[in-house]
């Protein structure tokens, strides 16, 4: 076993042993809490330009499933407590070894996750490298920053996904960095799904006559995406709109709120999101480093707040028909408490369902 090492801007150094790509590669260090679904984490676009630690501790024990894949791998690098070497389910299609490799993207195992987590709770994200031998000069890790990120991972063309079943509608998707699922959800619902990429103007938009509009998830600062915002600052008011975690931030920005940059962002399987509205606390899927500022909201009524640390997570706007989510109401691997509001954005098209909130 070789030894590999995660360096961080601040100059600690975790030793470990390197697994997946030979490859040396920085990153902005990142954890996320899910005690499944590692395969959806490292094909989530949104982690484009990102080192994902898991706090689990075993990852890769029922390895690597093409079918789970929501996107393509973006990456840079991975850590973990222990890297499982001999999948066991009736599914598996490899390891967990051989997908990296095969992505390019280095891992590091053998580390210890718990205390790297308290570093970033403590200290909040920061960059890092997975290398083979420490650097001395640390200037190269601490000045890395993440940029062009929609742009690298969006759709590069127009592509038409067919209904499942009858034909209930179609749907506009913007491809900030989508997950496939988010795709699959409305295909369930008899939507024709038109996915676009992120740089398509409100005409291109309208021309599609669409009867609705989904605003997807996606990486980097949302407040970098000016062409998207201004996109939707003129779509606004014109298709019933459902906007998921970047989606969510974009729509804000487009309508005069501001976000800002989390301590460590909101990761994993089991955030508790609470229903302003309802009083019910549901538990969510999230991947995210920002958030919609709550006391800048221009118009709209905010919904949905973090149970934790009482952050933005939904907004209501039924003045122009739509509504946001910071969370993954889609989530494949769990939990699926929130998968009604893929109903409601149905109903809000005139298209009926039996389980609209």
């Amino acid at each position: 076993m070789e030894k590999a090492y995660l360096v961080l801007q601040t100059g600690e150094v975790f030793e470990g042993v390197s697994f997946g790509a030979p490859v040396e590669q920085t990153g902005e260090l990142v954890f996320t809490t899910g005690m499944c679904g590692y395969i959806e984490t490292l094909t989530d676009p949104s982690y484009y330009g990102q080192i994902v630690l898991q706090t689990f501790p075993l990852i890769g024990n029922y390895g690597v499933i093409s079918e789970d894949f929501e996107g393509k791998c973006c990456v840079s690098g991975y850590v973990v407590r222990e890297a499982c070497e001999h999948p066991s389910n009736f599914r598996c299609q490899g390891t967990l070894d051989e997908f990296l490799k095969a992505q390019g993207v280095p891992g590091i195992s053998g580390v210890d996750t718990r205390a790297l987590t308290r570093i970033l709770r403590e200290h909040g994200t920061m960059n890092a490298r997975i290398c083979r031998t420490p650097p001395e000069n640390l200037g190269e890790i601490a000045s890395y920053r993440i940029v062009g990120a929609v742009e690298a991972v969006t759709s590069p063309a127009v592509q038409a996904l067919p209904p499942e079943g009858e034909k209930t509608c179609r749907v506009a998707l913007i491809d900030y960095g989508a997950k496939a699922n988010i795709a699959h959800e409305l295909q369930k619902h008899g939507a024709e799904v038109i996915v676009l990429p992120a740089s398509v103007t409100a005409s291109e938009v309208l021309s599609l006559q669409p009867d609705g509009l989904m605003l997807s998830n996606g990486p980097g600062d949302p407040a970098e995406c000016l062409e998207q915002i201004e996109t939707l600052r003129q779509l606004a008011g014109r298709l019933p709109t459902f906007g998921i975690c970047l989606g969510h931030q974009l729509l804000a920005l487009a309508l005069g709120a501001k976000t800002g940059k989390l301590k460590y962002g909101h990761r994993g399987g089991n955030q508790p999101v609470k229903d302003l509205l309802t009083g019910r606390t549901y538990v969510t899927s999230q991947n995210h480093g920002y958030a919609v500022l709550s006391n800048s909201l221009p118009c709209g009524r905010l919904r949905f707040v973090n149970a934790n640390d009482q952050t933005c997570e939904g907004i209501d706007y039924p003045e122009i028909n739509a509504f946001t989510v910071q969370f993954h109401p889609e989530a494949r691997s769990g939990p699926h408490d929130c998968n009604f509001l893929f109903d409601r954005f149905f109903e809000q098209m005139g298209v009926s369902t039996h389980a609209a909130q």
